[in-house]
């Protein structure tokens, strides 16, 4: 999320008048972070956010990468009244997503459309001119459903499908249709829905096609994963063919699954956001956030390798997090993975290595 708080750090803020119930200004974010962390030295340059992540991206050799995108790029002032919090980047920042070399900004979600249909619009036109594809938003229902089609040299295409469930916050009148701009938002988690996405993920595939299904499903808080969830997400895999599972709302990590050999995130957690400073949540580790590489076996696809770097947001950035995170964060991880038998342990390189237990 690089909106409110951490578009103000940036070199060009927008506006930071906010519409929320306790904080009327995003520098009231940028605020917090400091009196939790000490001074930003603002204004910051558009590498400064990514922080250690850039040089960790770098090394790894990274084929893809991707994100949920979870604000709005607008100067958009139309803000959707229904809502309490609101997310908006200034256009004038986008080199900030430019200087972490992202492939694919998924859309679907509950913050896109935070300042109307006029800033999903530029939100939209601004990734397009900076040459970022998207996916799960557009300016009518094709768009919204169609995939990022990203190409890898020797190795075939990678198609990014974005969708949003009802769970995460999304209004239903933001769904897309023939003739609105919107999200790809989901009627549910049936198998009815996940037989016909399944479909058209199918029709789309080609042979030596890479397809990841980008979720935005559940609340913000909690580990609990639904039972709809799982089965929707084992649909994809069984009937459409997908090779990853994206899932993200959470504001923490959610338990990982290996189905068939295809990885399954079910919450990603936040991997940049300006909630440094407020608490309430603190048993969750919430400023940890966390760097999935995923490495697959050409040509079934299936995982041959998943790595979660962790690193820890200070001062608005990401930096190296510490030993006594990285134990908490493998204890956790195990705990709330047990049910799937999947099991972490931390290598070497202070990383935490991810696969089926024995």
């Amino acid at each position: 999320m690089t909106g409110r708080g951490v578009d103000q750090i940036l070199p060009s803020p927008g506006k930071p008048e906010l519409h929320e119930a306790f904080v009327k200004n995003a520098n009231g974010y940028v605020t917090l972070a400091e009196r939790a962390n000490g001074p930003i030295p603002k204004p910051v340059d558009y590498r400064y956010v990514w922080g250690e992540a850039l040089e960790i991206w770098k090394t790894a050799d990274l084929d893809i990468g991707i994100v949920n995108l979870e604000t709005s790029i607008t100067n958009s002032d139309e803000f959707w009244p229904a809502k309490g919090i609101h997310y908006r980047m200034q256009p004038g920042n986008l080199p900030c997503v430019a200087a972490a070399s992202i492939d694919c900004c998924v859309l679907a979600n509950n913050h896109v459309l935070d300042f109307g249909y006029a800033g999903l619009s530029e939100t939209l036109l601004s990734l397009r001119r900076a040459r970022v594809p998207t996916a799960g938003a557009g300016e009518n229902i094709d768009a919204a459903c169609s995939p990022a089609r990203i190409p890898v040299d020797d190795k075939g295409r990678v198609l990014v499908f974005g969708f949003a469930d009802s769970s995460s916050g999304v209004p239903r009148s933001w769904r897309a249709g023939e003739h609105r701009a919107g999200v790809n938002l989901l009627r549910d988690l049936s198998t009815g829905t996940a037989r016909r996405v399944a479909d058209r993920i199918r029709k789309l595939k080609r042979t030596n096609d890479t397809v990841v299904a980008s979720i935005h499903w559940g609340g913000n808080w909690g580990y609990d994963v639904p039972i709809e969830q799982r089965e929707f997400a084992h649909q994809l895999i069984d009937d459409g063919g997908v090779d990853i599972v994206h899932g993200h709302s959470s504001h923490h990590p959610k338990a990982i699954e290996f189905y068939k050999g295809k990885a399954i995130m079910y919450g990603c957690g936040d991997f940049l956001n300006d909630y440094e400073g407020i608490g309430g949540h603190d048993h969750c580790h919430p400023w940890l956030a966390l760097m999935y590489l995923v490495t697959l076996s050409l040509p079934s696809r299936r995982t041959e390798r998943f790595e979660i770097v962790p690193l820890s947001i200070k001062k608005m950035r990401l930096v190296e997090t510490d030993s006594e995170d990285r134990q908490w964060l493998t204890e956790t991880l195990n705990t709330i993975s047990k049910v799937f038998g999947t099991v972490c342990r931390i290598t070497e390189d202070k990383r935490l290595s991810v696969s089926r237990a024995a």
